[in-house]
């Protein structure tokens, strides 16, 4: 299994849904995108096999790939929306703010004011907000402060190899608890977390500080692509259902397959109903 498959529990989830149960994944036959990005669904620096499947959250990350002479895709839809079919969640009351801000990586790191961010949050929304922070910035004791000093809950959902407590699928169960409790999202840059929130029923914010990631290549076009992209979400208070049907298209939340799909999409083969014993699927070839 290529390592990026298995990032935040993606493989997990996908495993859950196809009934395999809630151990480790078998190895997916190919690359599952792991984030959210303007290009081809993943990272311009990640080398990818000539050949191999690449299994994608919506058809807009596909064309995008076909411009740069890429093939073999197929769209399945993002992790994110097989963890919403494998854990529906009940209704809660929601109350307060989640913010995230834009947080870097080992190898890009940001830089901005967070005292100065954190200022203008707490003024703008209403009632308690917890700084949901990546795990990079947590680690920073002044980052923190940042926060605290605000007033606001400061956590971390957990690494993406792993969880602080519930094992490696822990992340973005972490987040999707979250983010069901809190009335409202909001980022200083449209990223995963603001379309998660808004895929949940959050109101959706996108403002403040941009910060800056070190050594953005050219091929992502910096926020100022996204902006132009999606100038409807970024404003301190969007549109609920602009910001729905956003997250409905670029999570393929409409895009899901059924368990044999889904199964036939990662090359894996299910256990026949009530015998527990393996039966070949034919596979299928929907890829573009």
């Amino acid at each position: 299994m290529h390592p990026q498959n298995h990032w935040y529990g993606h493989s997990q989830f996908l495993a859950e849904y196809a009934g395999l149960g809630s151990g480790r994944a078998p190895r997916i036959d190919g690359y599952l995108q792991h984030g959210w990005n303007v290009h081809n669904g993943f990272g311009v620096r990640t080398p990818l096999m000539p050949g191999a499947t690449k299994l994608v959250w919506s058809a807009r990350p596909m064309r995008r790939g076909w411009r740069y002479g890429d093939r073999n895709y197929r769209v399945i839809g993002s992790p994110w929306a097989y963890l919403l079919q494998v854990e529906p969640g009940e209704p809660v009351e929601r109350s307060g703010t989640i913010f995230y801000p834009f947080h870097g990586i080992p190898s890009q790191s940001v830089t901005g004011d967070h005292e100065k961010l954190a200022r203008e949050v707490r003024e703008t929304e209403e009632g308690p907000v917890t700084a949901a922070l990546y795990w990079l910035e947590y680690e920073q004791p002044e980052i923190r402060r940042a926060y605290e000093n605000a007033g606001f809950r400061v956590i971390c959902h957990g690494y993406r190899m792993g969880g602080f407590d519930r094992g490696s699928n822990a992340m973005l169960r972490n987040q999707l608890q979250e983010l069901r409790r809190h009335r409202r999202v909001v980022s200083n840059r449209l990223a995963t977390a603001v379309l998660y929130g808004a895929s949940v029923g959050c109101e959706v914010g996108v403002y403040g500080d941009e910060m800056l990631i070190e050594n953005e290549h050219p091929i992502y076009g910096g926020n100022a692509r996204i902006r132009r992209t999606w100038p409807q979400l970024h404003a301190t208070f969007v549109d609920r259902e602009a910001a729905a049907a956003v997250a409905d298209e670029e999570l393929g939340l409409s895009q899901i397959l059924s368990p044999a799909e889904l199964a036939d999409a990662c090359g894996w083969t299910l256990p026949h109903p009530g015998t527990g014993s393996e039966v070949p699927h034919q596979r299928t070839d929907r890829r573009h």
